[in-house]
């Protein structure tokens, strides 16, 4: 089963990417709309104002749907970076397309009580050939994880993340299921791959539009 291509569209003058599904696929995701286990009709990842301060991100987020003409069920991830500058990676049939936003990290276990905020996301729409069990997909959303920090301190970035981040993940709903999705797993190591390469390409990206020349 192929992952469909993302297509550039705009909702409320922003970009959004947004992957049509000609069939449903099997998602685990962390996104305000659409977030959970189950099947999923669409996805995509928009770009909202650095200062974003929605009190219901998931309504906005269907809002930005239906403006979309998106319908049933479906992954909506929001981001403050531009996703004109999403980067995608693949590795053994996984496809991940990451949207990178770094400069506000965070390290995960930090002290008691630090609890700034300020924007900056790290989202991954990731793609597994073949289908996953539910716990092959939870296990999977660790590994995202797991790459996603390994490509920052490689980088030289101070944090695991940022506190925004979110993770989509999916596969198709039928054929015989991998039971896991750990690092060193057949989908779990591809998936690492890809993930860690597209964050990587993605910091270079942040870097050189931030950069003075």
């Amino acid at each position: 089963m192929t992952a469909p291509d993302p297509v550039l569209r705009s909702a409320q003058d922003r970009p959004v990417l947004v992957w049509r599904c000609a069939r449903p696929w099997l998602a685990i995701s962390s996104a305000p709309r659409g977030g959970g286990i189950g099947p999923r009709n669409w996805v995509f990842n928009a770009t909202v104002m650095t200062d974003y301060d929605h009190p219901d991100p998931t309504a906005h987020a269907g809002e930005m749907a239906a403006g979309l003409g998106l319908s049933g069920a479906g992954v909506g991830l929001l981001t403050a970076v531009d996703v004109r500058h999403e980067v995608t990676a693949t590795d053994g049939g996984v496809r991940a397309s990451v949207t990178t936003g770094a400069n506000a990290p965070v390290w995960a276990a930090a002290p008691a009580g630090e609890r700034a905020w300020a924007p900056g996301t790290i989202n991954a729409v990731c793609w597994s050939p073949v289908r996953l069990s539910e716990a092959a997909l939870v296990n999977a959303v660790a590994t995202v994880a797991e790459a996603k920090a390994q490509a920052l301190l490689e980088s030289g970035v101070a944090g695991t993340g940022t506190v925004t981040d979110a993770t989509a993940i999916l596969c198709p709903v039928d054929g015989d299921e991998e039971l896991y999705g750990g690092p060193r797993s057949r989908v779990g190591a591809s998936l690492a791959r890809a993930v860690h390469a597209a964050v990587t390409a993605g910091l270079r990206v942040e870097t050189a539009r931030h950069d003075p020349m």
